[in-house]
This record gives structure tokens, sequence and C-alpha cells, in this order.
């Protein structure tokens, strides 16, 4: 069976690298009293590109995010004193455990950009992503020359 003479076949967009790269956008999200998965999961969703209509699996087609604010997340329930961030250095009795209280007074922005990074593809990809995630724990940020629009999260 062949193809009528008058109509073009359906093709599936498939996005470019150039492409991509050209149609960038800056979104500045505000984390203050909101849950850390919440905000997590909706900067994932926007830093992979999944809310265009030209989202590719294996290019990435996602945009500048800046997350300020981020030592005001929330944590709900009590997982302030009952979720740990555990690490550990290879070498034996190298263990290390740290509360989330502990670690937000420390780092504030260090428990945000895990669980964004947790969420992103592994591999040299979610890397390249990860490079587009800027996070602050001030309401300032170094980024009023990209122009960004604020990206509400509920």
């Amino acid at each position: 069976m062949s193809a009528s003479p008058n109509r073009t076949p359906n093709r599936t967009f498939t996005a470019t690298t150039a492409s991509a790269q050209a149609n960038r956008a800056w979104f500045v999200v505000d984390a203050t009293d909101k849950p850390l998965g919440r905000i997590a999961s909706e900067v994932a969703k926007v830093l992979r590109g999944k809310h265009k209509p030209t989202f590719t699996t294996n290019i990435d087609t996602g945009d500048f995010v800046i997350v300020v604010n981020a030592g005001k997340v929330k944590l709900t329930g009590s997982k302030l004193d009952t979720k740990f961030y555990n690490r550990h250095s290879g070498i034996p009795g190298g263990f290390k455990s740290e509360s989330y209280r502990h670690l937000m007074a420390r780092k504030p922005t260090f428990a945000l950009e895990k669980a964004i990074k947790g969420m992103l593809p592994k591999g040299v990809l979610g890397r390249e992503m990860a490079l587009k995630l800027k996070v602050y724990a001030t309401p300032d940020h170094p980024h009023a020359a990209q122009k960004p629009t604020a990206l509400e999260i509920k």
C-alpha cells in the first residue's frame, strides 16, 4: 500500500541539540514554605523539558530554573528529625549520618539540590540538566539580566 501522492505522511518531531538550546527560558521559583518534594518534582520537570511540546527523551530540551529562599523550604511531619542524609567515605568506619534539621542549618541549599538531582536522569544527560539549576538560600540572585519569569508551584 502506498501513500496518497497529495498527502504527506505524519512525521514524529525530534528535537536537535541546536534547536533545544535556542529555545531556553529562565524561570524563578520561590521556595518559601513549600514542601521539598513538590518543589523538586516540578523543577525537575522543567529542567527536563517535559512541559514543552518539543520534549525529546535523549536531548536536553529543558529550561533554566532559579530557586530562591531554599533555606525556608518546608519538610512535612517530623521529617526534620527522622529523615537523615547518609554518606560514606569508602574507608572502614567512614559512615556519617546527619539529620535534615542540622543539614538545613549547615547547608540550606544542599537538601533541595539533592532532591532535584535525584529526580533527573542518571548519566551525562542528567548532569547536563543539573547544570541549568541555580539554587540560592536567600531571595537575592545574580541572574536578573536573564529576565526570569515566575514559575508558580501550588
